[in-house]
């Protein structure tokens, strides 16, 4: 009944101060989960991320988190935590991988990441005959960043201030066209009648066609058409669209690692 309650109400359901009570969660969580030899068993699909753990201007503010994702990839169950590191950087995720048993790294057939060069790096070096793979979400992410930088450069452009919720350009977001109700596509239509808007009906029509690819229930028509984007980002992209460039450069860079999203299971 405890599992799903904060440290604050299980010290107050205890009667004890808060240390207490988290000193004690912190030392439960080692026992299962931390100190179990059997957790690292079994696995063959990693994923590596960054998270931002501490918000203060002392001390690194990410951690490396490394989560077992054979389950996910064999869709036979969910991602499983298998450690956090302090720091964020190619050494950091290069010597955990280097910390591991050889037999162990040699079982690892795939290694899911975003955009960071570091994990990349470190894998091809501790891992190399694992494949790489970005990740759909944080390709997804990319593109629908860059979409919110060209709607503020726009917005900022036009009336000289950030996107307020009450401005045409804020409801240009992300929701995918095919959920979109008959009042929204009514005001997606009005929004790009004019020529004012141009660049957002641009950079959004290729974050609607990325997530259209993803998800192609087909996966190999979805690569085609992630094949297809890709190429129309690496040239003939108008000097204006400065966030589809970017785009552009970072996805024609990882353009292996972006296709080969199929040995994911998550994808299809």
């Amino acid at each position: 009944m405890t599992q799903h309650l904060t440290v604050a109400r299980v010290a107050e359901g205890l009667g004890v101060a808060w240390a207490t009570a988290n000193d004690a969660v912190l030392a439960e969580g080692r026992r299962v989960l931390i100190d179990d030899p059997s957790r690292f068993d079994g696995v063959t699909t990693l994923g590596v991320d960054e998270h931002v753990w501490r918000h203060t201007r002392r001390g690194d503010k990410y951690v490396t988190v490394i989560i077992d994702l054979t389950a996910v990839r064999a869709g036979t169950g969910p991602a499983r935590l298998l450690d956090t590191v302090e720091g964020r950087s190619k050494q950091v995720f290069k010597t955990w991988l280097a910390d591991r048993p050889k037999a162990w790294r040699d079982r690892v057939e795939v290694v899911a990441m975003d955009g960071f060069s570091g994990f990349k790096t470190a894998t091809a070096e501790e891992l190399p005959e694992a494949v790489p793979v970005m990740d759909p979400f944080h390709v997804v992410r990319l593109t629908g960043d860059a979409l919110d930088r060209c709607r503020r450069r726009v917005q900022q452009d036009l009336h000289e201030h950030r996107g307020r919720a009450t401005d045409p350009l804020y409801r240009a977001r992300r929701t995918g066209a095919d959920l979109l109700t008959a009042r929204q596509r009514q005001r997606l239509t009005a929004l790009f009648a004019g020529d004012d808007h141009v660049e957002v009906e641009a950079t959004w029509s290729i974050y609607q066609k990325m997530i259209t690819a993803y998800r192609d229930v087909d996966w190999a028509r979805g690569k085609a058409a992630m094949t297809a984007l890709i190429a129309s980002l690496r040239s003939g992209v108008p000097a204006v669209l400065v966030e589809l460039r970017r785009l552009g450069r970072t996805l024609t860079q990882r353009a292996a690692d972006v296709l080969a999203a199929g040995i994911l299971s998550v994808c299809r």
